[in-house]
C-alpha cells in the first residue's frame, strides 16, 4: 500500500461492471482499503432482463439486482446519491455532499433521453435508465388497465433496442386483451448496424407482430396526444418512448477529463488519460484504444479487469490490460418466449435460444446474490 491511510475506492454508479466488482471484493478485499459505492436508490436493473420483465415474462425484482446486498457482503458503503460532478480528489452529490476519493470509477450508463426535441422532457420516457423506464411502463399498464389511457405506444429509434422493446410491449397489452397500437420511428434506416440477415428476420417479426415502422422519419415534437414528424405527419400516442442514440450524462464532459462526444476516454487499463487514479467502465467509457459500440457485454467483461487494476493501483502490482472482443454473441428478445441470436454473420431464432438467453440471464443473476 502506498501508506498506512485507509485508501479510500469510490464507485459511481451500480452498474454490471461495479456488481461483480462488488462481488468479487467480498472474496477477496484488500487491506487497508475501503469501497464506496454511490447510486441513486439501493438496485440497479440487469439489461439483459428488462425486455422480458416489460413483455410480462420476469417481476420486476426478477431483474433488480440488490446493490445493498452486494455492499455488505463486501464490506462497503452504500450512499444514495447522484452524483454530479467529479474531480482527482472527491466527488459532488447533487445534495451538496462530497465524498473524498484516493481511487475513482465510474460505472453510471448512458440515458437515452433527447433533450433538443421540444417536449420530450415533459412528455416522453428514456428508455434508459432503466429502473425508471420500468417504473414508466408499470404505471401506464395500470392507467391503460383503468381506462384512463388509449393503447397507443411510439417508439422513438428502430435499433435492437428499439425493436426489443416495441416487439415486449406489443406482446404484453396483447396478452392483457387490450392490445397496443405500436409504432416505431427512425430518422434513418432501421437497425441500420445490424447484418442484413438479422435485420430480416427482425423486420419481418415486426411486420408479423402488426408494428408499424416509418423510417426516415425525424421528430419535431412531442405532445401529450404523441409524436409530431418533421413534415406534418403526427403519431399519436399515450406513451412515447425514446431509444434513439447513447446520450452521455452531463458532467462527465464538465469534469475536465479527456472525453469522446461526452464519454470519458480511458486507456487499455480502463484509466482516464486524464488522471489516472479515474476508472471508467461501461456505456459511459470510450475505450480510446479500441473503440466499440455500446453494449452491455463489455462491461461484464471488464469488470475482473477493473477490480484487479483497482487494487494493482494501490499496491504497485502490475496491471493487465483490457482486450475487447472485436465481435461478439447478441440475443434479442422477440416479444414470446423466443429470441434471436446472431454472430459472425450465423443468424438463427426460436424458443430455444430464448431458453439458452434465459439461463445465461438467471445465472449472471444468481452469481451476484450468493
Amino acid at each position: 500500500m502506498q501508506s498506512s491511510q485507509t485508501q479510500e475506492i469510490v464507485l459511481v454508479g451500480g452498474g454490471h461492471a461495479h456488481a461483480l466488482l462488488l462481488r468479487d471484493w467480498a472474496e477477496a478485499p484488500l487491506d487497508g482499503a475501503r469501497l464506496t459505492l454511490i447510486n441513486p436508490g439501493p438496485v440497479a436493473a440487469y439489461s439483459g432482463m428488462l425486455p422480458g420483465h416489460i413483455a410480462g415474462h420476469y417481476p420486476r425484482d426478477a431483474i433488480e439486482i440488490d446493490l445493498t446486498h452486494l455492499a455488505a457482503q463486501a464490506g462497503a458503503r452504500l450512499v444514495d446519491g447522484t452524483a454530479v460532478e467529479f474531480d482527482r480528489e472527491c466527488v459532488r452529490l447533487a445534495d451538496g455532499q462530497e465524498i473524498r476519493h484516493d481511487r475513482l470509477s465510474l460505472d453510471i450508463g448512458i440515458h437515452t433521453g433527447l433533450p433538443d426535441l421540444p417536449g420530450f422532457a415533459e412528455h416522453a420516457v428514456p428508455a434508459k435508465p432503466l429502473g425508471g423506464f420500468a417504473s414508466a411502463w408499470e404505471a401506464w399498464l395500470a392507467r391503460l388497465e383503468r381506462g384512463e389511457v388509449a393503447p397507443e405506444i411510439a417508439v422513438i429509434g428502430a435499433g435492437i433496442a428499439g425493436v426489443e422493446l416495441a416487439l415486449a410491449m406489443q406482446h404484453r397489452t396483447t396478452r392483457m386483451q387490450m392490445p397496443a397500437a405500436v409504432t416505431l420511428l427512425d430518422a434513418g434506416k432501421a437497425l441500420a448496424t445490424s447484418p442484413p440477415a438479422a435485420r430480416r428476420k427482425l423486420l419481418a417479426r415486426l411486420d408479423k407482430a402488426g408494428i408499424a415502422l416509418l423510417e426516415q422519419s425525424r421528430p419535431s415534437q412531442v405532445t401529450p396526444d404523441g409524436v409530431h414528424l418533421a413534415g406534418g405527419t403526427a403519431v399519436s400516442a399515450s406513451l412515447v418512448i425514446g431509444v434513439a442514440g447513447t446520450q452521455p450524462h452531463d458532467w462527465i464532459g464538465r469534469s475536465g477529463q479527456e472525453s469522446h462526444e461526452g464519454f470519458l476516454t480511458v486507456d487499455p487499463f480502463l484509466r482516464s488519460l486524464s488522471e489516472p487514479r479515474i476508472f471508467a467502465v461501461g456505456d459511459c467509457a470510450h475505450l480510446g484504444f479500441a473503440p466499440r459500440p455500446k453494449a452491455g457485454v463489455y462491461a461484464v467483461r471488464a469488470a475482473p479487469i477493473l477490480f484487479h487494476n483497482l487494487r494493482a493501483s494501490l499496491t504497485g502490482a502490475p496491471m493487465r490490460r483490457f482486450h475487447p472482443q472485436a465481435d461478439y454473441l447478441k440475443l434479442v428478445s422477440l416479444g414470446g418466449r423466443d429470441a434471436l441470436f446472431e454472430r459472425n454473420g450465423i443468424v438463427v431464432s426460436g424458443g430455444w435460444v430464448w431458453r439458452w438467453k434465459d439461463r445465461i440471464d438467471q445465472r449472471f443473476m444468481v452469481g451476484l446474490k450468493a
